[in-house]
């Protein structure tokens, strides 16, 4: 297990130097120009001139490149073109706000879409479970930002018993709406995933022997047909977490979340190449953390995987 941590962590290198590569030529390929973004409509081409030479764009691009880089490894991502301040302290304000919100929106998501999924996996009770069926394909095909509007359309506008947007200084009441819309889709997949996984590991040989040995019910579904059904769960919970740590743009632009999805669509908008791509680097890191964590889990869940581990 040991060695096999070591080379996910040594293939973190040239994926993180791709991301690097990748976002910094996108930047200066893309049409716009930042230091307009800046200016606004009346400017003269001395000020520009004058603009770009301090925001370092009259640089050759290979020097600039060679310049982020250097930057990069020591954990300087820049500064911001529109505020002026380095850009990781943005990234380090707005981080916490995204981590709760997806923590609330993954918790929503793992609680409902295993509750779901078991009860109509174990199949006491056909028509609920057909009816928790039915409502994740709904689950799956509904857009966020429509599901969003429609929350608030009835949470915010017609029961008028929570915000329709915005952060409240942290309070849960803001939380609660956004965590809804990020979670649904993820809930409904886990439900479809955890039904899958009872079915498929309801019908294996040592299934049929714990019960053959006078094991109750309970026991079976929880020590083996449930355990065995979390693998595939947890592979989606943590791709789905990793991404709700990247930033969930939609969700957060919906709802006036400042987080890390807001912060790069306005970054965006204003040619903030800094924000941008250091944005994007932190989001790269966190969803190959979390998909590191969530390999090395599969050992702790099934004693299989963690052999196979151990042996490489």
């Amino acid at each position: 297990m040991g060695r096999f941590i070591a080379r996910r962590l040594l293939l973190l290198i040239p994926i993180l130097f791709g991301v690097v590569t990748v976002t910094f030529i996108i930047m200066y390929v893309i049409p716009g120009d930042p230091v307009l973004s800046l200016v606004g409509e009346r400017y003269d081409e001395e000020t520009l001139d004058r603009l770009r030479g301090e925001l370092g764009l009259d640089r050759p691009l290979a020097l600039r490149y060679i310049d982020y880089l250097g930057r990069v490894a020591r954990f300087d991502f820049g500064r911001s073109f529109v505020t002026g301040r380095p850009v990781l302290d943005t990234i380090q304000e707005r981080f916490p706000r995204t981590l709760a919100l997806a923590g609330a929106a993954m918790l929503i998501a793992v609680a409902g879409g295993l509750a779901a999924g078991a009860v109509a996996g174990s199949g006491r009770v056909p028509w609920v479970g057909k009816g928790l069926m039915a409502l994740t394909l709904v689950g799956v095909s509904i857009p966020v930002f429509w599901l969003g509007l429609l929350l608030i359309h009835l949470f915010a506008i017609k029961l008028e018993i929570l915000p329709p947007s915005g952060y409240g200084g942290g309070s849960i009441r803001y939380l609660i709406l956004p965590a809804l819309t990020l979670s649904f889709a993820s809930m409904a997949t886990v439900a479809r995933v955890t039904r899958a996984g009872f079915l498929e590991a309801g019908s294996e040989d040592f299934v049929r022997t714990a019960r053959a040995k006078g094991l109750g019910e309970r026991a079976v579904m929880g020590k083996h047909v449930f355990r065995n059904a979390l693998i595939p769960v947890v592979t989606i919970v943590g791709t789905d977490f990793g991404s709700y740590l990247g930033g969930s743009v939609l969700t957060e632009s919906i709802f006036g979340w400042p987080g890390l999805g807001r912060l790069i669509v306005q970054s965006i908008l204003r040619r903030d190449f800094p924000v941008i791509q250091g944005a994007v680097l932190f989001m790269a890191i966190l969803f190959v953390l979390v998909n590191l964590i969530v390999d090395i889990s599969y050992g702790f869940i099934d004693p299989r995987i963690r052999g196979e581990g151990a042996k490489e």
